[in-house]
């Protein structure tokens, strides 16, 4: 319980910080998911590169369908907490049109960000992004380099809907996908 309330409070004081939730009309809600209204949510930036096996990746192709992009690194142990998890909702949801993309950064080798995925089983494609200019792109207060990991929920459009700046067990990623999965 203790660590929920540390993370929570971490949230808010980075949401505090960044000038009323950041970019986007982010709206905290108790469980340290921020959530946009779809009336006011802006545009995810192009992000595109090689993945960490070395094969071009848009994230623009997948619109039409709800996105996930994970913010993590190799050395990041909040992120091998929440790795497990996300494999398993990502394969859950895939056949229900949610494509995961990780962002992976701080990490000069893809090698490592690869031993990565295989100790955890990770099988969606993440971005080689290892001085966090993928990151860069987003509108101040979005997305802050320091916090790792981060997750976004872009709607079919290519929208950001939603953020979380800790890291998210599976009930809480379900949570945070949901209500964008439902739109239409």
């Amino acid at each position: 319980m203790r660590h929920r309330i540390l993370l929570l409070a971490a949230s808010l004081l980075v949401a505090g910080c960044s000038g009323g939730g950041g970019g986007g009309g982010f709206t905290l809600g108790e469980d340290g998911i921020a959530t946009v209204a779809k009336e006011d949510r802006d545009l995810a930036p192009d992000l595109s590169g090689r993945t960490l096996h070395g094969e071009r990746l848009s994230v623009r192709s997948y619109r039409g369908e709800v996105v996930v992009l994970n913010v993590w690194g190799s050395w990041c142990a909040p992120c091998r907490e929440e790795a497990v998890h996300f494999e398993k909702v990502h394969e859950d949801l895939k056949a229900r049109g949610v494509r995961f993309v990780g962002i992976n950064v701080g990490d000069p080798r893809a090698g490592h960000a690869r031993a990565f995925e295989k100790e955890f089983g990770v099988t969606y494609p993440s971005l080689h992004d290892p001085s966090s200019r993928l990151m860069l792109r987003f509108e101040k207060g979005t997305l802050s380099p320091q916090t790792i990991p981060s997750t976004l929920v872009l709607d079919r459009d290519g929208r950001i809907a939603a953020r979380s700046l800790a890291a998210l067990g599976e009930r809480s990623l379900r949570s945070m996908i949901e209500p964008v999965l439902a739109e239409r």
